[in-house]
């Protein structure tokens, strides 16, 4: 009998509070929005609502303008996997801006797969106020 296809849902999006990863609350939702103002400890992302996926690896990436790290090195993307823990789990995928402020404005692109298949993609305009 073949597995049941996963259930997901793009939950919400846009600025968030303050996100601890090492707890297991996600962030409250703010704002849904895709512009994203660059002011300090701002958070943005989305949250995507996903069952029947115990188990599973998921993959993310987060594309952002190019900016240089310590080295003078641009950045590459963002990309990380996670273990999904539950047959309904939630999982928030997103980001902050830091000092310099004005090489993070431009268009961030947050993307997740689920068996290299893409589930959710978002694009977010962040811009100095």
């Amino acid at each position: 009998m073949p597995k049941n296809k996963p259930k997901i849902e793009l939950y919400s999006y846009g600025i968030y509070s303050k996100w601890n990863n090492t707890s297991k609350e996600l962030p409250k939702l703010k704002e849904i929005t895709t512009k994203i103002p660059i002011e300090p400890e701002v958070e943005f992302g989305y949250v995507l609502k996903i069952k029947g996926a115990k188990g599973q690896l998921l993959d993310y990436e987060i594309h952002h303008p190019p900016f240089k790290d310590e080295d003078g090195s641009i950045m590459p993307p963002f990309e990380g996997q996670v273990l999904i823990h539950s047959n309904d789990w939630d999982f928030f995928l997103g980001d902050t801006v830091w000092e310099p402020y004005n090489d993070k404005a431009g268009e961030w692109i947050l993307i997740t797969k689920l068996q290299n298949k893409e589930i959710a993609r978002k694009k977010f305009i962040l811009y100095i106020p």
